[in-house]
């Protein structure tokens, strides 16, 4: 009496796609699957990262985004001391 049987779990999916609807729970898995493969690409690139030495890029090259530098709204000001 404690576990559920299969027609408890068909009726629960059956509730599941009248409230949801397929077309919404199709874009949820494939938002879900997006979002698995971005993770394990960047543990991927992570590892490679760590294990060449050599390899001297910063992170917001890695991610692709310009350095803090090269940005046009950024002041570079040096605070000087008055004696």
């Amino acid at each position: 009496m404690g576990s559920l049987s299969i027609w408890h779990w068909l009726i629960v999916l059956l509730v599941v796609v009248l409230v949801f609807g397929t077309k919404k729970l199709k874009n949820i898995g494939s938002d879900l699957g997006g979002a698995v493969k971005g993770f394990k690409d960047g543990m991927k690139q992570a590892e490679t990262t760590e294990s060449d030495p050599n390899h001297s890029t910063t992170a917001a090259a890695q991610v692709g985004q310009a350095p803090a530098a090269a940005d046009k709204t950024t002041i570079d000001v040096e605070a000087k001391t008055k004696v």
